[in-house]
């Protein structure tokens, strides 16, 4: 049996750290979601655990992440002036890196939900060939968009291609899969994936 003070040292799941954190209760009101690499199951070292928001009141959202996670260690809290001009505030808890995204806008029409919507649906019925080149990619140090788009053969801005990208029905991206060598794991499984106006 491993010595305890062992155990106590070994870092905590992201799911665990997420859950100690009591952020999802602390953000109840802003309709959080997570999103990025780590639910996707194409994380590499360092990845956030990624969380959007709907900050109606910007102004409310921010006092509420300033009086509860200003202590947090490596705590910043930034707003970008282009619209929406979300709030962002990043810390580290539990040693994981966070970063909450709040915008005056739903979180089915913000980017980072809709990349990440499509990413999930892509991978879902993606053969595992496709999660594979995806990992590669990250690990030679691409971002996730960037990934995705190099694997599907998109040119352009990566971000913009994911995007539009996501209201595509599955049809559609099971086409793309298989023209780039990833042929979908079996037809019907697109009655079975999550589609774009999904939150779960």
């Amino acid at each position: 049996m491993p010595h305890r003070r062992d155990v106590r040292s070994r870092k905590l799941s992201w799911e665990q750290a997420l859950y100690r954190s009591g952020l999802m209760d602390m953000l109840a009101a802003f309709d959080p979601h997570v999103v990025g690499t780590l639910p996707l199951g194409v994380s590499v070292p360092g990845s956030d655990i990624d969380i959007v928001c709907h900050a109606a009141d910007p102004a409310e959202f921010s006092a509420l992440l300033w009086r509860n996670l200003r202590h947090r260690a490596a705590f910043g809290m930034r707003q970008w002036i282009a619209v929406p001009n979300p709030v962002i505030v990043s810390f580290t808890y539990l040693g994981w890196p966070f970063e909450i995204y709040g915008a005056d806008q739903p979180v089915r029409d913000q980017p980072g939900w809709r990349h990440f919507m499509v990413e999930k649906r892509l991978l879902t019925l993606a053969a595992a060939s496709f999660r594979d080149a995806v990992m590669r990619e990250r690990r030679k140090g691409a971002k996730t968009e960037a990934a995705f788009a190099t694997m599907l053969g998109l040119t352009g801005d990566p971000y913009e291609a994911l995007y539009g990208l996501s209201a595509a029905p599955d049809p559609v991206l099971m086409d793309m899969l298989a023209a780039a060598g990833h042929a979908a794991r079996h037809r019907d499984m697109a009655n079975e994936t999550a589609t774009d106006n999904d939150l779960q």
